[in-house]
């Protein structure tokens, strides 16, 4: 299972305020992601060296 999915969950369901995912993992999160019906209210954050802060936002149309 991919470790993403859980908290792709977790963010939606507002337990978690954001996902952190480093260069090396954008992969194993895009293959969570796509799956994911609401793809479009998941907003990528640009950080430093590749790294991506994912935040849920419904206010996105």
């Amino acid at each position: 299972m991919n470790p993403f999915e859980e908290k792709i969950h977790q963010l939606r369901a507002g337990e978690i305020d954001k996902i952190a995912v480093s260069r090396e993992e954008f992969f194993l999160f895009r293959e969570a992601w796509s799956k994911q019906e609401d793809k479009k209210f998941f907003r990528g954050i640009a950080g430093l060296k590749g790294n991506i802060t994912y935040v849920y936002d419904t206010t996105i149309v």
